[in-house]
C-alpha cells in the first residue's frame, strides 16, 4: 500500500497534493528545491483499487561529522484527518524509511487541531513521543496560529469583521499615501534590508537576500513578495504562499521609519485579498504564542493577528520518533553551546536570539 515516489510518480504526487483539502506547501517537492540543504523523499499510499489516498513528504539533514541524519516530516501526512488507516501506514512507511537512511530521529508536526483526540492516541501507539508543553516558538514550525475561513466571503464582509482598530489602520495607511505592490526579485535586497532591520529591532534571526531569491525562485507563481512603499521609498514587506485553496503569511518584515503609516495591515489586507481573488477557502496568519498573557513579549503578535478576526488554532504538536536517543542528546547538547554563541553574539551586535518572532519556516 506504500510506495516511494520517484519520476515516474511525481506528477501523481504534485496533483495529489495540490488538490486535497489538507494540502500543504511544506509537504511539496517545490518546497523541497527550495530546502537544498536537505534531502527530500515522498511516499504515496494507495487503498486496494490503486487510488492515492495520503501522501507524506519527509526531508533529512546529516549531523556534521556523523552517519546521522535528522528527518522531519513537516505538516504531513497530507490525508483526510478522520482516515487513520492512511495516516497509519504513511508513518509506519517513514519510520522504516528512517531506519533506512540511519536517522537518529523521525519528526512530525501534522497539520491537526489539538482537538483530534484520535490522531494524538495514533501517534503515541506508534511510538512518538509527544511535545512539551511550550507555549513560543520553542518548536520547529509554531504550534498556535491564526487562521482566517473566507470561504465565500466578500471584501466587504471581511472587512466589516475585522476589529475596528483594523481597520482604522488599514485605511490610515491608504489615506497616507502607502502603496503595495507585488515585486519580483529587483525587491528582494531591499526586503531583505528591512528584514534585517526588523530583526536587530525584536531579536529574531535573519534569513538572507539569497534564501527569499531560492524561495522565491522555487515557488514561483505560488509565492509572491509584497512590498509598501511611501513616497517611492520601500518601508515594508512581506511574502506570501498560496497553494492548495490556502495563502500562508510566511514572512514579514519592517522598518523603524514609517512604522505610524501602519504598512503591515495593509499588506495584510493586500495579501487576503490575492486568497479571495485565487478561490482560497482559507488564510493562514501563521505563528503566535499560546500564551497570551498581557505582559509575554510576544502579545502584541498575537493583538496584531487577532485584529483580523480569524480563529486561535493550535496543532496537536512536534512528535518526535527516537531511534537513536545517545545522537539525540549530543545533538542537544550541542545546539546549547550553538544557543550560548548566539546569545554572545546578540550582546555584541544586538542581532540573534534563540526564537523566531513568527515561527519562521525551517
Amino acid at each position: 500500500m506504500i510506495e516511494s515516489i520517484g519520476p515516474s510518480t511525481y506528477e501523481e504526487y504534485d496533483r495529489f497534493i495540490a488538490s486535497h483539502p489538507r494540502g500543504h506547501f511544506m509537504q511539496t517537492r517545490m518546497w523541497g528545491k527550495h530546502k537544498s540543504s536537505w534531502q527530500w523523499e515522498g511516499l504515496l499510499r494507495r487503498d486496494a483499487g490503486g487510488k492515492v489516498t495520503g501522501a507524506f513528504a519527509v526531508m533529512l539533514r546529516r549531523v556534521p561529522g556523523t552517519p546521522y541524519s535528522m528527518m522531519y516530516g513537516c505538516r504531513g501526512p497530507v490525508c483526510d484527518a478522520e482516515d487513520l488507516e492512511t495516516a497509519r501506514e504513511l508513518l509506519e512507511g517513514a519510520k522504516a524509511l528512517a531506519k533506512k537512511r540511519r536517522c537518529y530521529i523521525l519528526k512530525v508536526d501534522p497539520d491537526i487541531k489539538s482537538d483530534n483526540a484520535a490522531f494524538a492516541a495514533l501517534l503515541a501507539e506508534l511510538g512518538f513521543t509527544p511535545p512539551p508543553d511550550h507555549k513560543n516558538f520553542e518548536s520547529i514550525q509554531p504550534r498556535y496560529v491564526f487562521r482566517l475561513d473566507i470561504d465565500g466571503r466578500t471584501e466587504e464582509n471581511l472587512l466589516n469583521a475585522f476589529e475596528s482598530k483594523t481597520r482604522y489602520n488599514i485605511r490610515l495607511a491608504q489615506r497616507k499615501g502607502v502603496v503595495v505592490r507585488v515585486c519580483g526579485d529587483e525587491a528582494v535586497d531591499d526586503f531583505s534590508r528591512i528584514m534585517n532591520e526588523t530583526g536587530s529591532r525584536d531579536h529574531f534571526i535573519v534569513r538572507s537576500a539569497a534564501y527569499f531569491r531560492s524561495l522565491l525562485a522555487c515557488l514561483g507563481d505560488n509565492a509572491r513578495l509584497y512590498m509598501a512603499y511611501h513616497d517611492d521609498r520601500p518601508i515594508a514587506g512581506t511574502i506570501a504562499i498560496r497553494f492548495a485553496g490556502k495563502v500562508w503569511y510566511l514572512y514579514g518584515a519592517s522598518s523603524n521609519e514609517g512604522r505610524n503609516l501602519m504598512p503591515n495591515y495593509l499588506l495584510q489586507w493586500e495579501m487576503i485579498r490575492w486568497a479571495l481573488d485565487s478561490g482560497c477557502f482559507l488564510y493562514d496568519f501563521r505563528g503566535v504564542s499560546g500564551d497570551l498573557s498581557p505582559d509575554n513579549p510576544l502579545y502584541g503578535l498575537y493583538r496584531f493577528k487577532k485584529g483580523f478576526t480569524g480563529e486561535f488554532t493550535e496543532f496537536v504538536g512536534e512528535y518526535d520518533y527516537v531511534l537513536k536517543p545517545w545522537v539525540v542528546s549530543a545533538v542537544k547538547s550541542g545546539r546549547k553551546l550553538l544557543s550560548t554563541a548566539r546569545k554572545m553574539k546578540r550582546a555584541v551586535t544586538g542581532i540573534g536570539a534563540p526564537q523566531k518572532k513568527d515561527g519562521g519556516a525551517e
